[in-house]
């Protein structure tokens, strides 16, 4: 279902992210942890695009088993990452071919031994020139953008990256999905500030739980996401404890989405990393029933 649709007939979207693996025995372990979110239902998985548009094709295949195997609605990452204006063309067709309804439209990282991120000849620069071009070329497809509650890495000032945001909803996106944070705070200004700006579609918190300590200090020194002093302390006391840094991890999760949906959001987004576990305790503690999509 296209996720504009999605949004008109259900009050709540629960989706899952993925990453396409790099072997087969990664492919073995996503299978099953599908297998294992699959009894959630979720309204759709999304399946990323590697850095530099690496894994396109691999993206294509995931979001092909999603819906084929599991009976589930896939969303295709999309970047401007690498790519030309015709590129980018073909690999949409070759999408809406094989029976994709919803894009992830990104601008992308700049690749690796970049120090900021340039278009390609013939491509673009920004996130809402690709939502204008996939909104053009195949305008029944869903779209969705990333917004960022502790602001994007490279804006200048949170009110510069809430007119760029502003602008790729402008030029057609259907959704907001968040990138991770571990503060609700940050999110429940930033809510505000984006309702104060006139921005009508919903806006989709995403959630990480943090199931390893080392991982999740190499993703926030990317994306520069806050960690609570508090939380940090207790993983870093736990370091050498991995049944520990899950359990810290997954408890400040169940709170974070407690409260969010105590707040009424539209939705939960579950960065889940390839695996299962993490998101089955969370959804099992906040009562989620597949059957009714409710809570409690």
């Amino acid at each position: 279902m296209q996720l504009g649709q999605l949004f008109k007939k259900k009050s709540f979207v629960l989706s899952f992210e993925i990453f396409p693996p790099k072997n087969s025995q990664g492919d073995e372990n996503l299978f099953a942890s599908l297998q294992r979110l699959s009894k959630y239902r979720p309204d759709f998985v999304s399946c990323t695009y590697g850095a530099g548009g690496s894994t396109q094709e691999r993206t294509l295949d995931w979001c092909s088993h999603i819906q084929k195997d599991f009976n589930l609605t896939a969303t295709a990452h999309f970047t401007c990452v690498g790519s030309s204006k015709d590129e980018l063309a073909s690999w949409l067709d070759r999408a809406v071919e094989r029976g994709i309804e919803n894009i992830m439209a990104l601008r992308g990282d700049a690749p690796k031994g970049q120090d900021q991120f340039r278009a390609v000849a013939g491509g673009f620069s920004y996130a809402h020139e690709l939502v204008s071009f996939i909104r053009e070329r195949h305008p029944q497809l869903g779209i969705g953008v990333a917004g960022y509650p502790e602001k994007h890495p490279e804006a200048p000032s949170a009110e510069t990256d809430l007119s760029r945001l502003k602008a790729k909803v402008e030029c057609g996106a259907d959704a907001v999905y968040t990138q991770l944070f571990f503060e609700n705070q940050s999110f429940l200004n930033f809510w505000e500030a984006y309702q104060k700006a006139g921005i009508k579609v919903p806006l989709v918190p995403g959630i990480m739980p943090i199931t390893n300590f080392s991982r999740i200090k190499r993703i926030t020194s990317m994306c520069g996401a806050y960690m609570p002093e508090s939380l940090y302390n207790k993983l870093e006391a736990a370091q050498d404890d991995a049944e520990a840094q899950f359990e810290i991890g997954v408890e400040h999760a169940i709170t974070q989405c407690q409260e969010l949906l105590e707040k009424g959001v539209s939705g939960l987004h579950f960065y889940v990393l390839n695996q299962s576990s993490a998101c089955e305790r969370i959804l099992h503690s906040l009562d989620f029933d597949p059957s009714q999509v409710q809570f409690g």
